[in-house]
């Protein structure tokens, strides 16, 4: 059975109280090293002030029982000890030629007194003896630091010898206390760092368990899941990123799975035809040969148009569907003018063109024009007109685009109007006119990808008009539409009108 391994919220909580331990502990360490080297200076000044006292008796001083100069090291060494008081943790013990002779205080300086270490340096001065000795010896009351003052009069061959002590471990013992109470403190601050680490770290991971949940639950049939954004840090924005990511996904595979929908839907017919032809053909009777070729033909070119149509449609849903350049709106209605007079004879004109330029996506919008121009050809006879137009005006939401194909055909009722523009859907006035019944629905897609739309109107001299709407997005280079080639006004409706007038 494999280990669980650590958790991010683990990991962070125990690199959180590892660094501030190590923190504590240099922090700790570092502080009983000064304190402790501040105890050892201390001692050190407290030996070299009794030393200076001690050097200033024997040379200014006189014993006070005779008021003279002092006569021999042991009485020198006797005065010096009874004027000084012993600090905590102090000891003085004088030796005259190697025999103990005095001590103060009493019961602690017997430890140096008898320790073997200071007879041995004290048997080891002269009279010629002037260095003193610094020795740390281990005692029954532990460490202690001990200097060796040779003490000489002149003219007398006797030998003295002052000892000045301090208990190092007693003199620490203070700070040892101290370090004790930190460590048990520094304990208890890294239990409760812990704790709360621990609860802040797993509130600001939240959105990662929640993220971690959401991927969990979504499902190739259920993308419908999305992360709570809480905050507007990193985490947030990770969230976010992720939701975007899900709705990218959701588009796609509806897109999928649309596709996929939409042409088993669709071919499933045309195949149909395709293998029941076949299965009836005559392979030995050239003219049911001929019929049948030309009939599947013509069905898979139908089949081709419906599949590329339906890839177009596909596409709609991707972000580089549309393009947007500046175009010329006056050329391009020109342009599109000239080339849906090759898909039938009609009388076709030019309603009103807006010479200005505007952003968008010149090959879409021809394809969504000409396959309005193409729907007009349909369901309108020679007689008829279909016109084209294009017009830029102020509306509520900013300078708007409009672009509209009309005709004098039967029109389309007007509860079908929004049905229409769906996929596969045909109006009840098609009257057997063939179709995929994508085209609208290809229309809308390049509106609705250049952040428009596409609506239906009753023409004023009958029939349909499709209107085209979106933000001009970019700088206009003229005024907000002029008159057509037939002098009609800018707006739609009087354009309209005028043109059917003077054709």
């Amino acid at each position: 059975m494999s280990l669980r391994r650590p958790s991010v919220r683990a990991k962070v909580v125990t690199v959180v109280v590892a660094v501030t331990a190590i923190g504590l502990l240099g922090a700790g360490l570092l502080t009983h090293a000064i304190q402790s080297q501040q105890i050892m200076d201390d001692i050190s000044e407290d030996f070299d002030q009794e030393m200076g006292e001690l050097q200033r008796l024997a040379i200014d001083g006189v014993d006070p029982e005779t008021g003279e100069d002092f006569h021999g090291a042991g009485r020198l060494m006797s005065v010096a000890m009874e004027r000084n008081v012993p600090g905590t943790n102090e000891m003085f013990v004088s030796y005259l030629d190697g025999v103990h002779q005095q001590s103060n205080p009493p019961a602690l300086s017997r430890v140096i007194a008898d320790d073997p270490v200071v007879q041995e340096v004290v048997a080891g001065l002269t009279p010629q003896s002037d260095t003193t000795v610094q020795r740390e010896i281990e005692t029954e009351i532990g460490r202690v630091w001990f200097v060796v003052v040779p003490v000489t009069v002149p003219d007398r061959q006797e030998v003295g010898a002052y000892v000045m002590a301090s208990a190092l471990d007693q003199s620490l013992a203070a700070e040892y206390d101290v370090m004790r109470t930190y460590a048990i403190v520094c304990c208890v601050a890294l239990v409760l760092l812990g704790f709360f680490a621990w609860l802040v770290v797993s509130r600001l991971l939240r959105p990662l368990r929640q993220l971690s949940a959401t991927a969990t639950r979504v499902t190739e049939t259920d993308l419908s899941q999305r992360v709570p954004v809480a905050t507007d840090d990193d985490l947030g924005e990770l969230a976010g990123a992720f939701n975007t990511m899900l709705d990218r996904l959701s588009t796609a595979i509806e897109t999928q799975r649309r596709f996929l929908d939409d042409a088993g839907h669709e071919l499933r017919t045309p195949l149909t035809v395709l293998r029941g032809h076949l299965e009836v053909l005559d392979p030995d009777d050239p003219a049911d040969v001929r019929e049948t070729r030309d009939l599947l033909l013509d069905e898979t070119s139908r089949m081709g148009q419906i599949v590329e149509e339906l890839v177009l449609l596909a596409k709609a849903e991707r972000s580089d569907f549309v393009t947007l350049a500046p175009v010329d709106l006056g050329r391009f209605t020109d342009d599109v003018h000239d080339k849906a007079g090759a898909l039938g004879a009609r009388r076709w004109v030019v309603d009103a063109r807006a010479d200005v330029e505007v952003a968008a996506d010149a090959h879409r919008l021809t394809q969504a024009v000409l396959q309005l121009a193409d729907n007009a050809v349909k369901f309108t006879g020679a007689d008829d007109q279909v016109g084209i137009g294009t017009q830029v005006f102020d509306g509520p939401s900013g300078r708007t685009v409009r672009l509209w194909v009309r005709d004098t055909g039967p029109g389309v009722p007007p509860e079908e109007a929004d049905r229409i523009f769906d996929r596969f859907a045909r109006g009840s006035t098609t009257g057997g006119v063939p179709g995929s019944g994508l085209g609208l629905a290809i229309v809308r897609a390049i509106a609705q990808g250049h952040g428009g739309d596409v609506v239906v109107e009753r023409s004023d001299g009958g029939g349909a008009r499709f209107v085209m709407t979106w933000p001009v997005g970019g700088g206009s280079a003229g005024g907000a539409g002029s008159a057509g080639q037939h002098g009609g006004p800018a707006d739609t409706r009087g354009a309209t009108t005028a043109a059917e007038e003077a054709a």
